[in-house]
């Protein structure tokens, strides 16, 4: 609610008084742009630090609290009473994919396919409203929403005889693809085996249409790129969702540039209004060392100076790397997607260009591998505040949660899969190593520095759906009402931290980003419910009513 020039001399201390004493507000130079009063701040500073209202000058918190703003309003201040409303900084989501997850906004979702019928239903439907010949891609689908039978293309080929097909599996690392999709990516009975990657096959030889993890680039060759203008539309829907949830920094953490391609193009546009830390390929950190040279680092909206590499797979696929084979397949442990030989010597050279580095590792032994490569990559280059991260860090041996605080490792996890993973997850590897599956609380515990996000569109970009699930741990199927493994909940002021503080830590932004204080970026998120008061059940039913960020209202 914004507030008319006689509500403003009120809260500048009444009519009568600033009228009689212009002291009461700042020279012009020094008065507030904005000020949102009657609020309940959570500033993230503390489980219990709050305010009762924020100023904001340019991009930047000024002031906090009812006295220090009502100092510096002025007569060009604009008031915005927030009748009550909840505070929090900006959340901070360090794990996303972002043309990707943008991209399936359109497309047809398998997500809750509830059975094979279902399945092919949808894929039959979604194919009859596209042109003869465009690829049908998105699906998200979940085959353990159906017992586990893995889809194949015999399911599909009737329905999709004229339209190539290429869905993939909700954690991005599977397609299913129909025969059509197969001759026009060149994959048959005598299509070698890709290294990092696998080709299904039947008992006869032949591909059953599943693909995974580095054999996907046969088919990514195939379907081609997508024009700027279409990701750029897709980016724009992207940041458009985000901001609604109160997200206002992401970390894409990608395999190629084309996130980084479209937000940089959208930001020359004066268009982002979401910010932005880049996490590009690994492989190619010397192409990032080149750009850093001749641009710099980016700014405070679009950033690069990091990189990603994927070292195994991941579990519903079969394909994360562990020490033992999996409880329901013992012919595989899973694969190495990356040479360790190559992970060490890429992991060796960006650091020592100066660049901050991240691996994706689920399984214990992937888990285990990135994390003495890390320690021998720091060994050898010297000390220096580097902040390694790892990605997802499912499932450890126990020796390895210490292993974190040790080496200064950022755990970079995502708490909604564990909700989702743990209605099928004892099935792949047994009780046992489930006791140290997700271990966030462990994690926490330790010492060691914890962000939490997405892995956007394997899971929702809402925060809420992450407080829930880490501070909850109900899986999606209902049967943990009490928490899969409740050992290894959080509290909700652990979990809120990990989304704010910790994510802005992980990109080199704490100084900048993550709380709520004078000095730092004006970002942050209204709420219709003080998050720390309703009962941790609600948390998915609160509402984001406004975001802002650099100082901007973008949402609301």
């Amino acid at each position: 609610m914004m507030l008319g020039r006689r509500t403003l001399l009120a809260f500048a201390g009444g009519t009568a008084a600033a009228a009689a004493s212009r002291s009461a507000f700042a020279g012009a130079g020094d008065q507030l742009d904005t000020a949102y009063i009657n609020a309940r701040v959570w500033t993230g500073a503390g489980p219990d630090i709050r305010a009762d209202a924020i100023g904001v000058k340019g991009d930047r918190i000024a002031a906090i609290g009812a006295d220090a703003v009502r100092a510096r309003a002025g007569k060009r201040t604009q008031i915005i009473d927030l009748q009550g409303a909840f505070v929090t900084p900006g959340f901070i989501d360090p794990h996303v994919h972002f043309v990707k997850a943008s991209q399936m906004l359109s497309q047809p979702s398998l997500r809750d396919a509830a059975d094979p019928r279902d399945f092919i239903a949808r894929v039959a439907a979604a194919a009859k409203s596209l042109p003869k010949g465009q690829w049908l891609e998105g699906g998200n689908w979940d085959q353990d929403r159906w017992g586990g039978e893995m889809p194949n293309k015999s399911w599909i080929d009737a329905v999709t005889p004229d339209t190539p097909v290429a869905v993939i599996r909700y954690d991005l690392h599977m397609l299913l693809l129909n025969s059509l999709a197969l001759k026009l990516a060149g994959i048959d009975r005598n299509t070698p085996d890709v290294a990092g990657g696998v080709i299904e096959r039947d008992a006869k030889g032949e591909p059953t249409g599943i693909i995974k993890d580095a054999a996907k680039d046969l088919v990514l060759r195939a379907i081609g790129e997508p024009s700027a203008d279409q990701v750029d539309a897709a980016t724009r829907q992207g940041i458009e969702l985000a901001l609604s949830k109160g997200v206002t920094q992401v970390h894409p953490t990608e395999l190629e540039t084309i996130s980084f391609d479209s937000t940089r193009r959208l930001h020359a546009k004066g268009e982002t209004g979401l910010r932005f830390r880049h996490y590009l390929p690994l492989k190619d950190w010397e192409k990032q060392v080149a750009l850093i040279k001749a641009e710099g680092r980016g700014d405070d909206w679009v950033q690069w100076g990091a990189c990603k590499v994927v070292f195994d797979g991941s579990l519903g696929s079969r394909t994360a790397r562990f020490y033992e084979p999996y409880a329901d397949d013992p012919s595989t442990r899973g694969i190495v997607v990356t040479d360790p030989a190559d992970l060490r010597r890429w992991i060796e050279g960006a650091d020592k260009a100066g660049l901050q580095v991240t691996a994706h590792a689920i399984g214990d032994e992937a888990n285990d591998i990135v994390l003495d490569t890390m320690a021998a990559v720091g060994a050898a280059n010297g000390a220096r505040d580097r902040r390694f991260r790892i990605e997802h860090v499912q499932h450890m041996k126990p020796h390895a949660i210490a292993r974190f605080k040790e080496q200064g490792i950022i755990a970079s996890v995502q708490p909604y899969h564990a909700i989702d993973d743990g209605r099928w997850a004892v099935r792949r590897i047994g009780e046992e190593r489930l006791k140290t599956s997700f271990a966030f609380g462990s994690l926490l515990r330790s010492g060691a520095h914890v962000c939490m996000g997405s892995d956007w569109p394997v899971a929702p970009i809402d925060p809420l759906t992450g407080l829930d699930a880490a501070v909850n741990r109900e899986t999606l199927d209902g049967k943990h009402p009490r928490g899969w493994h409740p050992e290894q909940r959080v509290t909700l002021a652990q979990a809120m931290h990990s989304y704010t503080q910790e994510g802005a830590y992980a990109g080199f932004n704490e100084k900048r980003l993550g709380l709520i204080a004078p000095g730092f970026l004006a970002d942050f998120a209204v709420w219709d419910s003080d998050l720390f008061a309703i009962d941790s059940h609600s948390l998915i039913k609160a509402k984001t009513l406004r975001t802002i960020v650099g100082g901007r209202q973008r949402y609301g």
